[in-house]
């Protein structure tokens, strides 16, 4: 069996962010970072080469293979802010206040902070972490 290639590593999440931003963009890495340990009570973890992590959980496939994935994670990737929260097409009516963002998966992307609400973000990602907990068991 293949070895998951995204998977908690060792990696200092510190460095990754001095290497990976600058600017405006290390800013708003810097507030999602604290928005998610404020939400989830953890400490942040690198999960592959570019995933930041906050607690873990089961991942069930369809085939029955299981693998650990983080409750709530982001990226800072080139195209945008990379925000990864189970559920978020089923937050509509808060999705509807946040600003300017796309939605695709369980991923929420954003250009920039500047253009969304902070308080509706907040609670986003609290709605996320009480999706999952109806489902699955945290590990934080």
């Amino acid at each position: 069996m293949q070895e998951p290639k995204t998977k908690k590593t060792r990696a200092s999440v510190k460095a990754f962010l001095e290497a990976n931003t600058g600017g405006e963009y290390t800013k708003d890495c810097l507030a999602v970072l604290d928005l998610m340990k404020k939400a989830t009570g953890a400490k942040p973890a690198m999960w592959g080469t570019s995933i930041i992590g906050f607690g873990s959980y089961a991942y069930k496939y369809s085939s029955g293979k299981t693998l650990e994935w983080p409750v709530v994670g982001f990226s800072p990737r080139k195209q945008n802010l990379t925000l990864y929260l189970p559920g978020v097409k089923q937050f509509g009516e808060l999705t509807e206040k946040l600003g300017k963002h796309k939605i695709g998966g369980g991923c929420l992307y954003l250009k920039s902070l500047k253009d969304v609400d902070a308080k509706v973000l907040t609670r986003l990602i609290a709605e996320s972490i009480r999706y999952m907990k109806a489902s699955h068991t945290l590990t934080f």
